[in-house]
């Protein structure tokens, strides 16, 4: 082997797995002007641009007012301000070489202020582009090792991209199964097929070595396809592999003994020689047969080869990548099937979805590193990201022969470094999501009408948020044409940005919001419902002071559901809401659906108030502003403290829909304590702690929370963890399971999604969960 091995010298990120798209310039080299600092990594055919941006959006800050001696009755509970904020962000571009010095004009001609003087490089083209590059831009390349930069690219997205990682099954109705991302992502074994092959074990951040490889890999694939076929063009090779059959060319098990080989448990139709028949036949070879036989030949081996290394070492996740994959259904399939045959169904072969930007990402963290961007995280901004591609092999290479496409990937750095739940029963099984809409098409085909069908009310809320601004209309247009486009994609390849859930269909909807600048449609909305709320404060408490122990408890509880009514991102909501001013906090209580509820565990938890200790210590995730926080969520974290709990109470750091953020939360919370001796006491002890979930969704992903919340959950030794509205505790986390007791509840006002639960509009959930022993 030792005189066969060779270190593929592809730069293994010429992946055209991403949907490319045509745009001017200025729509494909965003933020150019604010760039800081620039990566290339250039293969054989694409070239792949990294580089750092400050960006510069509005965000919607709120500050209290001074009440000193003034009548507050007739104000607002706090003023609302938009400010610019600058952040952080990573854009990704790949092209052709064909147009990489246009390219480097229009970067060229764009550059304002970057602070590069620098350019890391890594990949073959590294070499040939050295001199275009530094006399077009004026930098100096210093070339990066390829294999240091794939690992270090690879190890980023594996950390900070939930859906990263997918398994290919072509003959599933769902080509891509996305994985659940472990919290430990080493060791595992990383394939490089390029000319030949590389195999990598990566066992930490900086520890990696190379353990073997084969000089048979994609260039023998290549190579001798060209002679074989005379066709010389790699994706027109594949396409010819694609329409074949091998079996007209390859021996097979049956060709050899008639039928299986039943005592060595070989099937009839497993290859028992490649190109076998090619020996014996007087005929003439399709160049179609050929170039099919010629692919599974490779991936044979090459799939034996990995299982092999991936055995010796003890590794049971193989990601396979590099020019040979190039995000090609032919050859994942290939791949696929050969790893689950050698390894006997053990080993799974293991996919990324952008792995086609590894290198260039290896790069910018290379030439990055004095800012060390590894101590952040960092996530998918959906707005300004291509999104995977529909790979059937009849699309692929029309779409690749157009003209002008480039494909983008953009990485937004989050203020708050994000990290699991401390409470989660099992990090690597935790699956956020109750509904996978990648795999249900029914449920797909409903939540994407749905949306569609909100999104005149989403423009209109986002124009009548900013009545000052002169281009808020036309920004809420590019909202829309942004956003319907994004939902058209999504009913065409429901895989194209992970596993599509009810969750990134808002999740993408708030990341077109901000594109356009309108950072909090709801500003004012919550800022009059907070208001009107903290007058009904006192008269609420008064009422629940004056029941019985009891009657007291339920009366929490249906507090609590009726708050969670009022839920702007829910339509049967918001048309009450919008047609009848007067609809409140009785009238939420008389929608409410009677006992026993949809999911009722209320007895069980109140016979655990009753016989058990006070817990330690309860994290409550809050959903709305307004009554739901204010009238809903404040008097039951009042109960909790005065039974001697300690409360965490847990809102977004960033605004979505009218969910309840941490700036918000604080002044309720103050103005609150001014009327409430209890919550008062409990806010100076530190005994009630408002935090932030480092979350601007109006779901909730209980394995990215911000660091200093787990923190805390551990520190204060949390033993109870709340999780209420539908967002928060039916589209997401219904099945999670907690090392801790649990109460999830919420009310379903979605008649779909009702029906599908086996209820009714305003139907209960009131989940108490107690972990098994």
């Amino acid at each position: 082997m030792a005189e066969r091995a060779g270190r593929g010298t592809s730069s293994g990120s010429d992946s055209s797995l991403d949907k490319s798209i045509t745009l001017p310039p200025d729509e494909i080299f965003r933020n150019l002007e604010n760039a800081k600092c620039f990566a290339i990594d250039i293969g054989g055919s694409l070239t792949k641009l990294a580089y750092y941006s400050t960006v510069q959006h509005k965000v919607a800050r709120v500050r209290s007012f001074d009440h000193s001696g003034k009548d507050i009755e007739h104000e607002s509970p706090y003023e609302i301000t938009v400010q610019e904020e600058i952040t952080a962000r990573l854009h990704f571009i790949k092209f052709e070489n064909t147009y990489i010095e246009t390219c480097l004009d229009f970067i060229k001609d764009h550059l304002v202020n970057t602070e590069t003087k620098v350019l890391k490089a890594t990949g073959g083209g590294a070499y040939k582009f050295k001199d275009l590059i530094e006399k077009k831009l004026g930098l100096k390349v210093d070339k990066e090792d390829v294999m240091t930069c794939l690992i270090k690219g690879c190890n980023f997205v594996l950390k900070n991209i939930p859906h990263e990682v997918f398994a290919y099954q072509k003959d599933s109705d769902t080509e891509f199964r996305f994985q659940t991302n472990h919290p430990n992502i080493f060791p595992y074994l990383l394939v490089n097929i390029g000319s030949g092959v590389s195999i990598v074990k990566v066992e930490t951040e900086d520890k990696f070595e190379w353990i073997g490889g084969s000089s048979i890999g994609g260039g023998t694939f290549w190579g001798l396809g060209a002679l074989l076929t005379k066709t010389k063009k790699f994706d027109e090779l594949l396409q010819l592999a694609s329409k074949g059959q091998h079996t007209n060319v390859d021996m097979l098990v049956k060709d050899v003994y008639g039928g299986a080989y039943q005592t060595l448990g070989l099937s009839g139709n497993l290859i028992a020689s490649s190109f076998g028949k090619s020996a014996t036949a007087d005929k003439e070879f399709s160049k179609d047969d050929m170039a099919k036989s010629l692919l599974h030949m490779i991936s044979n081996d090459i799939g034996q080869l990995a299982c092999l290394y991936a055995k010796l070492h003890n590794l049971h996740k193989i990601y396979f990548g590099g020019f040979f994959i190039r995000g090609h259904p032919v050859t994942m399939r290939t791949i696929t099937y050969s790893i689950h045959f050698f390894s006997k169904g053990e080993v799974q072969a293991l996919f990324l979805r952008h792995e086609g930007y590894l290198g260039a990402i290896g790069a910018f963290l290379k030439g990055a590193e004095q800012d060390n961007p590894n101590q952040y995280s960092w996530g998918e901004n959906y707005a300004g990201s291509s999104g995977l591609m529909s790979t059937s092999p009849d699309l692929c290479p029309m779409q690749r022969a157009r003209s002008g496409t480039f494909d983008m990937f953009e990485m937004d750095r989050l203020e708050r470094p994000l990290v699991n739940l401390p409470l989660l029963k099992d990090p690597s099984t935790y699956i956020p999501d109750t509904v996978d809409l990648t795999d249900d098409a029914m449920a797909r085909k409903y939540w994407l009408t749905c949306f569609e069908e909100a999104l005149d009310g989403v423009v209109n809320r986002a124009m009548i948020s900013q009545p000052d601004s002169m281009d808020a209309a036309e920004r809420a247009e590019k909202f829309r044409q942004k956003y319907w486009n994004k939902l058209q994609t999504l009913r065409q390849q429901p895989f194209a940005y992970g596993t599509l859930t009810v969750r990134s269909l808002l999740d993408t909807r708030e990341h077109c919001l901000n594109e356009f600048n309108f950072p909090d449609p709801y500003s004012k909305v919550k800022q009059k419902e907070n208001g009107i709320a903290l007058k009904c404060f006192p008269s609420v408490i008064e009422s629940l002071d004056s029941l019985g122990w009891e009657e007291r408890q339920f009366a929490l509880v249906k507090g609590l559901l009726a708050g969670n009514v009022f839920d702007w991102g829910a339509k049967a909501v918001s048309d009450v809401l919008e047609s009848e001013p007067q609809f409140g906090f009785e009238e939420a209580k008389e929608k409410l659906q009677e006992r026993p509820w949809l999911e009722d565990s209320y007895s069980e938890w109140i016979q655990r108030l009753k016989e058990g200790p006070p817990h330690k210590c309860a994290l409550i995730f809050a959903d709305n502003s307004g009554i739901d926080i204010i009238l809903g969520v404040f008097p039951f974290v009042r109960e909790l403290l005065s039974r001697g709990t300690e409360v965490i109470l847990a809102c977004n750091s960033g605004p979505a829909l009218n969910d309840v953020t941490y700036s918000e939360s604080l002044i309720v919370a103050e103005r609150i304590a001014a009327m409430d001796p209890i919550i008062q006491s409990a806010l100076t002890e530190e005994r009630l702690l408002l935090v932030q979930t480092g979350s601007s969704s109006p779901c909730l992903d209980l394995s990215r929370l911000d660091k200093g919340l787990a923190l805390l959950v551990r520190e204060r030794r949390t033993d109870l963890v709340i999780i209420e509205g539908m967002g928060r505790a039916i589209h997401t986390n219904y099945y999670a399971a907690l090392q801790c007791e649990s109460l999830k509840l919420a009310v379903i006002k979605n008649s779909w999604l009702a029906d599908r639960l086996g209820g009714k509009i305003f139907s209960v959930i009131f989940k108490y969960e107690v972990p098994r022993k």
